[in-house]
């Protein structure tokens, strides 16, 4: 369930999603636009992209812009900011969301695989943060939130090079958040539990297991995209106007 509050400061915010196209990223290309912000994201998958478009024009009146893009194209990547900035302004939110949970074995992954996981997983969010940093200097504020993933603090051992980039994620977000905090500048990291998204459940949610995570959980219901929804908002708006370089778990209370 999307959340209920309303953010006033998010209202005609410039706000760009990478991978907002799908999972955990199109309900949040929605919970932005119920905001009223006027929405660009990044996405490779086309035509899921496209749809979702229409639907969230549907619901809130506002069609986000889509932006075709392979984030591993650093030069598509800068050319999707560009579009963004020209469509809606200087980007006042950007959310780093994409990424690809791919299970791996440690000792078969081969040095072109490695590369490939950290350049969906971890470079384009230093590089979409570089982009869009000009303007925010250029309109004094700026809300960087970075989603990373609890999977590494959980020592999970089938996906090395993803927890690897996970990890990362939260050095990247401190050391950005502690360089850019004069220019009125934040950045802060998400970590979700496990989210059951559609792919999730097609690829890896086993009869029973999701039952037996859900049962470590505080909280003891399953997670859904739109849980990430209200978190991402409220570090994206000035009621977290002093908080940076932190990562907020949202996992149900598994850690």
């Amino acid at each position: 369930m999307m959340p209920s509050v309303r953010f006033a400061d998010l209202e005609g915010a410039s706000v760009l999603i990478t991978g907002g196209g799908t999972g955990i990223g199109a309900r949040l290309t929605e919970g932005f636009a119920r905001q009223g912000a006027k929405v660009a994201f990044i996405d490779i998958a086309e035509a899921q992209s496209r749809t979702l478009c229409g639907e969230v024009a549907d619901l809130t009146g506002s069609k986000p812009l889509f932006l075709n893009a392979d984030l591993r194209d650093i030069d598509a990547l800068r050319a999707a900011v560009k579009a963004a900035e020209t469509a809606h302004g200087p980007i006042s939110v950007l959310v780093n969301n994409a990424a690809n949970d791919i299970r791996h074995a440690a000792e078969t992954v081969s040095v072109d695989e490695w590369d490939d996981n950290l350049a969906i997983n971890l470079r384009p969010h230093f590089f979409t943060v570089q982009a869009v940093v000009p303007g925010m200097k250029e309109i004094g504020q700026g809300a960087i939130v970075n989603f990373t993933s609890t999977s590494f603090m959980l020592n999970i051992g089938d996906m090395p090079a993803y927890t690897a980039a996970k990890a990362g994620i939260i050095g990247l977000t401190k050391g950005l958040a502690g360089r850019y905090g004069k220019d009125g500048i934040r950045v802060n990291a998400i970590a979700p539990g496990w989210v059951i998204t559609e792919r999730q459940r097609q690829l890896w949610a086993a009869p029973g297991k999701v039952e037996a995570h859900v049962a470590r959980q505080a909280i003891p219901r399953e997670m859904h995209p739109d849980d990430m929804v209200g978190p991402c908002l409220f570090l994206a708006s000035d009621a977290s106007a002093m908080l940076t370089a932190q990562t907020l778990i949202v996992d149900g209370g598994v850690l």
